[in-house]
């Protein structure tokens, strides 16, 4: 392993009420998981009322990233781990907090699946916050992020050089389907997946209990994918959740550097006007 940025449940555990440090956990679906019961500490947030612009199909603006940092308790030296419902909710929390430049946004490994699994402390109170001060980041890290004009420029590169993977169901990839099996069936205009775009299921990276697998069974699927650290990848599946789990497994647990999150996804790619489409 690579970084410090993914934390086990017993290091998370043994630090409940530490000031420190600020438990989020990040839901797909309003708060209502949080609400049934959480870590002792940690915020509920809704992705999109917290990681998203109010208006645009975008990120927060710096003085809105710090309004909403400040309100939950979050100064510039805080550690903010992530976990969320499901689990690759966590992880894109982790991504848009390190993309927008906060210093200290870690992941708890297994989330929510393997901390209930491991009856650790749970409990259904609501978590009470002294505002605190935070700054403004000064720059986001583009080089984290995969732009539509950029992709578009680079589709003659893939598989050479260029690394083009998608994460999704592989219903969703053949075109069966826009949206995950079980979901409704919503999200973008046409069905398939970007030309030259190999296949690797996100959930393929995690154990039993969602925690991630061993970095050498990583590395060993990534492969088999075309990418590698030699290449520049882009990861990419509906809204850039489940890609942003297997980023994470690549530039944390991996240490690749040239990966970027194509967070428009499909739902952007695929009701793009006049852009090619593979099934």
């Amino acid at each position: 392993m690579q970084t410090d940025r993914l934390v086990s449940p017993d290091w998370l555990q043994q630090r409940l009420g530490d000031p420190k440090i600020r438990i989020v956990e990040v839901d797909y679906h309003g708060t209502s998981a949080w609400e049934e019961g959480h870590i002792p500490g940690a915020l509920g947030r809704f992705w999109k009322d917290w990681l998203w612009d109010p208006t645009m199909r975008d990120f927060p603006t710096p003085e809105e990233f710090s309004r909403r940092c400040a309100a939950a308790g979050i100064s510039d030296d805080t550690t903010v781990v992530f976990y969320g419902d499901p689990v690759q909710f966590g992880t894109y929390g982790w991504w848009v907090f390190a993309y927008m430049g906060h210093r200290d946004a870690r992941v708890l490994d297994g989330g929510r699946v393997r901390w209930m699994k491991e009856k650790r402390p749970w409990t259904t109170e609501k978590t009470v916050v002294k505002p605190a001060t935070y700054t403004p980041p000064s720059a986001r890290n583009d080089a984290m992020r995969k732009r539509l004009v950029d992709l578009l420029a680079d589709l003659p590169r893939v598989g050479k050089g260029l690394a083009l993977i998608d994460h999704r169901s592989p219903e969703e990839y053949r075109g069966e389907r826009v949206n995950m099996p079980g979901n409704p069936d919503v999200g973008a205009e046409r069905a398939g997946h970007i030309p030259g775009a190999k296949h690797l299921y996100f959930g393929d990276l995690l154990g039993e209990d969602t925690s991630f697998k061993d970095p050498a069974t990583l590395e060993r699927l990534l492969r088999a994918a075309g990418a590698g650290p030699d290449k520049d990848v882009v990861s990419y599946c509906r809204l850039s959740h489940r890609a942003t789990l297997v980023y994470f497994a690549m530039t944390q647990l991996l240490g690749w550097k040239n990966v970027r999150s194509y967070d428009g996804s499909w739902t952007e790619y695929g009701s793009v006007v006049g852009v090619p489409i593979e099934k």
